[in-house]
């Protein structure tokens, strides 16, 4: 998907939800679990609950790893049910010398055909820039993350400033706003104003909010800029708002507001 493309989507929805599939087996309603494959039962369930309310889905892979070539299964299935219209996000944090990367880069934009996929830089720009060659593909950089191991290495001091400043910097130079995003936690949101200064054409890619109780006030009027600029990813508090027959009901209930709230927001900036 093109940024263009990705742009006129959140702008005709009003929206800029991204719902995390983090589809944890012992989580789901008991009632599917006689499914012929209750991962994906429930995710079709979700996407059909939610599609109009959401831009944007974002699958973790260790969700489906974890179950082995069923989970593998499961993953494919999903992909090809989210509707065109939809941002695909592997969030799978891939990242590793050249040669692997590149296997890596296919995988996910070949093989499964996501529109994007996180990516660890801590080996550098030869593990990063792979997954920069696909047209019409994004990297997802991981940059100022939400949880609280981020402080171990994240806000370390390096030259005049912090790691993830470095981290940003450099990244910056190998891709363009059209092929590259940033992950910016949701409870860093009073460090996004900054970040957006810095970076006032890329887009970020928002986790944090709902059960980790990230403000969406906050990062919607630090982080919006003139094209959004955001895709704020919600995961529990949306897939798991309720744990039994109605849980897609429940789902829709909560896309919906949050897509609500969005709207404001994007209301204020005038988009």
């Amino acid at each position: 998907m093109t940024r263009a493309e990705l742009i006129d989507q959140i702008l005709s929805k009003q929206s800029y939800l991204c719902v995390g599939l983090d589809s944890d087996l012992e989580k789901i309603p008991s009632h599917l679990m006689s499914a012929e494959d209750p991962q994906f039962e429930f995710n079709k369930q979700i996407i059909d609950a939610t599609k109009a309310y959401c831009v944007s889905y974002k699958i973790n892979t260790a969700f489906y790893e974890a179950n082995g070539v069923k989970g593998w299964a499961s993953l494919m299935k999903t992909v090809d049910y989210i509707p065109d219209t939809h941002f695909t996000i592997a969030d799978a944090k891939r990242g590793d010398i050249g040669n692997t990367s590149s296997q890596y880069a296919k995988a996910f934009f070949e093989v499964m055909d996501f529109d994007a996929v996180t990516v660890a830089p801590y080996m550098g720009a030869d593990s990063v820039k792979p997954f920069l060659e696909y047209p019409g593909k994004w990297t997802i950089v991981l940059g100022l993350t939400s949880n609280a191991g981020s402080a171990d290495f994240e806000m370390l001091p390096a030259g005049a400033g912090l790691l993830y400043e470095q981290v940003l910097e450099k990244a910056a130079t190998w891709g363009r706003p059209d092929n590259l995003m940033y992950v910016i936690g949701a409870t860093r949101h009073e460090m996004i104003g900054k970040i957006r200064s810095a970076y006032p054409e890329h887009f970020f890619l928002v986790p944090g909010v709902g059960a980790q109780g990230g403000s969406l006030s906050g990062i919607s009027r630090s982080g919006l800029n003139k094209d959004a600029g955001l895709l704020v990813n919600v995961s529990r508090a949306i897939i798991f708002a309720a744990d039994k027959e109605d849980f897609a009901a429940a789902a829709e209930t909560a896309a919906k507001q949050y897509q609500q709230e969005m709207a404001a927001y994007l209301r204020e900036i005038g988009a």
